[in-house]
């Protein structure tokens, strides 16, 4: 394909997204972080001022899905961003963000007593443009209510986050992605288990106008780099065809 006609696809899907209300934000700095991960995105950009959802259905997997969410904070926040946290249950254990270069001071957190009240926090601190992002737990939404989001962000040009822990259903959303993240144990060090960089599973199960697929991924020096598997030795390569 000569470059003239591949400037032309180029521009063509650009518009294709446009038209389908996917508004293409360069950020080399975020793009630069996603390791893998980048590729799945259309013309392999992070969707931003999008709704991004995220399933976890046992507490060690909230517990991953954080962890790697504050990942993706600390690459989309640069060092001006402000992020606002809503839930009526808070999981997340505020000085752990230092864990991934986040300063807890640069978090508005907002915990309410109802989910009814949590998605109407969110749905206002979504139009609003000032944040960088908002991140909502809430485990149940309906797609009128995560429809009502996504026109929301795509005004606003906030991302957002919905980490949904253990919903009574998953259905069907609104969002532009669906991620599932699961734990896989750190590397040890000096023989002590579980204090290596953290290591998750990504399943990207749904992106719009993206290539689902699965990842082990791990973060290191602000951003992800996937999990490589040790190589054998010889003398094991010997054991194993013996």
């Amino acid at each position: 394909m000569s470059q003239q006609k591949a400037d032309i696809f180029a521009g063509l899907q650009a518009d294709i997204l446009r038209l389908q209300g996917f508004k293409t934000v360069q950020n080399t700095v975020l793009e630069s972080g996603l390791g893998p991960l980048k590729y799945a995105f259309p013309n392999a950009t992070f969707p931003l001022g999008a709704i991004h959802e995220f399933i976890s259905t046992r507490p060690e997997e909230t517990a991953a899905t954080i962890g790697f969410l504050n990942g993706l904070l600390n690459i989309l926040m640069g060092t001006n961003g402000a992020v606002l946290w809503i839930s009526s249950s808070r999981m997340l254990y505020p000085p752990a963000l230092k864990s991934f270069g986040l300063s807890p001071d640069r978090f508005i957190f907002i915990d309410v007593q109802k989910e009814k009240d949590a998605l109407w926090a969110l749905d206002e601190a979504l139009k609003c443009s000032a944040l960088t992002a908002v991140v909502g737990e809430l485990p149940h939404i309906t797609f009128t209510h995560s429809r009502r989001l996504q026109l929301a962000v795509e005004e606003s040009q906030v991302t957002g986050f919905l980490l949904r822990n253990q919903p009574r259903a998953v259905g069907t959303t609104a969002s532009i992605s669906r991620w599932y993240i699961k734990p896989l144990p750190s590397a040890s060090i000096d023989d002590l288990p579980g204090i290596g960089f953290p290591k998750w599973k990504v399943n990207l199960q749904r992106i719009r106008n993206g290539k689902p697929g699965t990842w082990d991924i791990q973060w290191i020096d602000g951003r992800f780099v996937p999990v490589y598997q040790p190589s054998f030795t010889l003398q094991q390569t010997q054991q194993q065809a013996g």
